[in-house]
């Protein structure tokens, strides 16, 4: 899979750095360069790229202006790359990849890069299932219908959140969902327990739960969500309620309206 890619950076130092730094990585072609954000616009257009390195901090058109300037094509995936740390929240919350500080170091470029495969290749996978999808539709309709109704029930991982961006106290924090104990709703805030820390984030319940993968994430309360993979004991309790006991020692109640959550674990 080769990653092709634009550098955008009004600093020609800065790119050649870059490029420098990208050559030990095989699969990434440098497709074109740009010095401004007029030029990145229409250098994305032109060439359509996987990936671009986007300088935040450029005259005229800033690194924001040209993702803003892209909204009616398909995005590539964008790395911000500034001198200054603290566009960072602003980059994330633009969905960037990833966010690298001048000078780049070579352990934080490839471990961007390898973030960057991730996405591609959950990408390109779903695109190619659709185009199957696609084809049946028009060469084998009842195949297709057979196929609807066999997938419908079981989601693919591909489509859930590996990685959850939450912006707390100026900060962003990236959280695998794997150290996930559970989620916690108070109003529009989610209270997401890692075990031995506590973060908040900005969304609903209902957003949130499309966001994770409904065959390890389960709401077993009105406001609780929980992370099956770390639930190591199930302690019944009175009127049809019950308790789960979390790796971290915690316990959370199961409501009569969830009990179909414990019969999971029932064998």
């Amino acid at each position: 899979m080769t990653i092709r890619t634009i550098l955008v950076d009004d600093e020609p130092l800065a790119t050649q750095g870059l490029q420098l730094r990208l050559q030990a990585h095989d699969d990434v072609e440098i497709v074109a360069t740009a010095a401004n954000g007029r030029e990145a616009i229409r250098a994305i257009k032109t060439y359509k790229p996987d990936l671009v390195f986007l300088d935040i901090q450029m005259p005229g058109f800033d690194g924001f202006s040209v993702v803003q300037g892209l909204m009616d094509v398909e995005p590539p995936l964008f790395v911000f790359v500034t001198a200054y740390g603290e566009h960072a929240v602003r980059a994330f919350e633009a969905q960037a990849a990833d966010y690298l500080v001048k000078p780049v170091e070579e352990d934080r470029l490839a471990a961007t890069l390898d973030r960057v495969r991730q996405r591609l290749a959950e990408k390109r996978g779903a695109e190619e299932a659709e185009r199957l999808k696609e084809a049946l539709v028009e060469h084998a309709p009842e195949a297709a219908e057979e196929l609807a109704d066999t997938g419908s029930d079981t989601p693919s991982a591909n489509r859930f959140e590996k990685m959850i961006n939450i912006r707390d106290q100026g900060q962003i924090f990236r959280v695998d969902v794997d150290s996930i104990e559970r989620i916690d709703a108070a109003g529009d805030y989610m209270c997401i327990q890692t075990g031995d820390n506590t973060l908040i984030l900005r969304e609903t319940m209902k957003d949130l739960e499309k966001r994770l993968d409904p065959r390890r994430f389960q709401r077993v309360h009105r406001s609780t969500i929980v992370n099956l993979d770390q639930v190591r004991q199930v302690k019944p309790h009175t009127n049809g309620e019950c308790f789960l006991v979390l790796d971290s020692g915690a316990q959370v109640k199961v409501s009569r309206s969830y009990r179909d959550v414990v019969a999971r674990f029932v064998h």
